[in-house]
């Protein structure tokens, strides 16, 4: 079976408000796991507590996500500073060389 490749380039990835949308989603689940607290003998009633919980997971990792995309988007203004920086202090004269180049 022959490898299948792809016809065009892929288009960049988009960068957006990251941090606002995880978020915005983060206060969703939690918004939504008190919203059934209150329900909570319905669901068990009905064996769906797996809906209350899903919303609690939900909530939980949103936190773990914001606080990764607050770092990469910490790590990317970083870069950016730096490599502004240098090529600010190059005089725009190209990239870096690389180490172990033997130029």
């Amino acid at each position: 079976m022959a490898k299948w490749t792809a016809k065009h380039e892929a288009p960049e990835p988009l960068e957006g408000p990251v941090v606002a949308t995880i978020t915005g989603g983060t206060i969703l689940w939690f918004a939504m796991f008190l919203v059934q607290l209150p329900f909570y003998g319905w669901f068990a009633d009905r064996d769906l507590l797996w809906w209350v919980w899903t919303c609690a997971a939900g909530g939980g990792l949103g936190l773990i996500g914001i606080w990764y995309v607050r770092g990469r988007d910490a790590a990317l203004k970083r870069h950016a500073a730096e490599r502004a920086a240098r090529l600010e202090g190059d005089g725009e004269a190209g990239p870096a060389p690389q180490a172990g180049s033997g130029g």
